[in-house]
């Protein structure tokens, strides 16, 4: 987890712009800044700073440069995006009411079941769970730079980090014990932690694929039944009894343990209310309230016999990813926050508990990714177009063990699928030096096994 950013360090750079009414390029506040920061570092105030819209970014590539926002022209983000973690969120009054009823003893609660008039009644694009003034907000802060480009080309840009902050913050949303140290350890190279349960190991592992499917597949995903049992059928592997049972909808009751809410009985309904539940988010156009439209109905309904959480959160990302917008990673939620808020949902069908944890939690996992983005630069257009190949070759020498030189070949062999001459040899260069910067932490976005990897290392040569 980063350090949260001291408020003075960003108070230097903005004092220091404030000489700058035209702007300053990253490399003169570098020089101008005393003492003078690492670069990194001032990289990570800067994305923050713009993602706080309190700085502008001028033209793009080598020649961006940022200026001062003009006051009273776009409100800040709230403080806590920087503060440290909370034990508790500060909610708002009408969610405060949906904690205050779920901390009452269940003895004292008045035991429900699913309400079909809860989904029934929600209208696209007429009814909305998020009001106008947060879906905007929303849309200012998770916004990135090349929209335009294809679906999933932000989400693979942070790939890296996106495996492991989301998969160890969903997995400890269900209560696994895993840190985040040992979570990096476990998906970059395999090694389970010693003196855990090998199902929290399974659990991680299994969010690991089920995010490089939405990634991977972003132009084919949606809210469909090929994702959405296929989600489940990955977070679910290896974790039930019956293998028939990932990827299906249940045929038999299920309890919750926590709460009075029972959920509905019976396969003809609950696939019929899931399929209402992927159609109404289908046709929902804003990317957010489609979002956190299926983070409350998808738990609410419990169409399979588990896992169900697991598979809300993986969906909320669908349309974010699509379009290349921030994703939601849940970093630093606390788990008791998330789990009421779905309890309000379960025993009151209100949302107003679990809608704060989602603005509160997307504000942080954007701020995150734009300091991780602001790090890595602009995307290579060149590197975009070609990304297939490029993992094609690359996934094939590794997995075909080759030596420097047998690699050399099978990248030449590859590049003769361009039709240009510069872009041959610009292909070549640029998978040979993919293939000397591959390390422990960063093969996973070719989708190769640790054991794969640490085959290859030993012929390397």
């Amino acid at each position: 987890m980063p350090s949260p950013i001291p408020t003075e360090q960003l108070d230097a750079v903005l004092a220091l712009l404030r000489r700058y009414p035209e702007g300053a390029s990253v490399d003169a506040i570098h020089r101008s800044l005393k003492p003078v920061p690492p670069r990194r570092s001032l990289q990570r105030w800067i994305a923050l700073l713009v993602q706080q819209q309190r700085l502008t970014p001028i033209s793009a590539g080598r020649g961006r440069r940022y200026r001062l926002r003009p006051e009273g022209q776009a409100p800040e983000i709230a403080a806590r995006v920087v503060a440290a973690t909370p034990a508790e969120l500060d909610v708002s009054a009408k969610a405060q009411e949906v904690r205050s009823s779920v901390r009452r003893p269940p003895i004292q609660r008045q035991p429900v079941g699913y309400r079909r008039e809860f989904l029934d009644g929600y209208r696209p694009n007429e009814t909305f769970y998020l009001p106008k003034a947060t879906r905007d907000h929303l849309a200012a802060i998770g916004k990135k730079a090349g929209v335009d480009q294809p679906a999933g080309t932000h989400a693979r840009q942070v790939l890296d980090r996106l495996l492991i902050d989301l998969s160890w913050n969903s997995s400890r949303l269900e209560g696994n014990t895993y840190s985040l140290l040992e979570t990096e350890r476990l998906l970059q190279m395999g090694e389970a932690a010693e003196g855990k349960d090998v199902r929290e190991s399974q659990m991680i592992l299994n969010h690991k694929r089920a995010i490089e499917l939405l990634v991977h597949e972003a132009a084919e995903i949606g809210f469909n039944r090929y994702t959405l049992l296929n989600l489940h059928a990955l977070l679910a592997e290896n974790l039930f009894a019956d293998l028939r049972t990932a990827g299906r909808l249940r045929s038999i009751p299920v309890g919750i343990d926590g709460t009075v809410f029972h959920p509905l009985e019976g396969p003809q309904i609950i696939e019929e209310c899931f399929d209402q539940i992927l159609a109404t988010a289908t046709a929902i156009a804003d990317p957010f309230e489609k979002a956190f439209f299926v983070m409350v109905q998808l738990p609410y309904l419990q169409p399979f016999e588990d896992v169900n959480k697991r598979v809300s959160r993986m969906a909320a990302n669908i349309p974010l990813i699509r379009l290349n917008l921030s994703p939601l990673s849940f970093v630093d939620v606390p788990q008791r926050d998330y789990t009421e808020g779905v309890l309000g949902v379960y025993e009151l069908n209100r949302v107003e508990l679990l809608r704060d944890v989602f603005v509160w939690a997307y504000e942080r996992s954007s701020a995150r990714y734009a300091a991780i983005r602001g790090s890595v630069g602009e995307p290579d257009p060149f590197r975009l177009r070609h990304r297939q190949l490029l993992a094609d070759v690359v996934a094939a020498v590794v997995r075909g063990g080759l030596d420097k030189k047998a690699a050399g070949t099978a990248v030449q062999r590859a590049s003769e699928k361009l039709p240009e001459a510069d872009d041959r040899r610009r292909f070549a260069e640029m998978a040979e030096t993919e293939l000397t910067s591959l390390h422990e932490g960063n093969f996973a976005r070719y989708r190769l096994r640790p054991a794969e990897f640490a085959a290859w290392q030993k012929t390397w040569r």
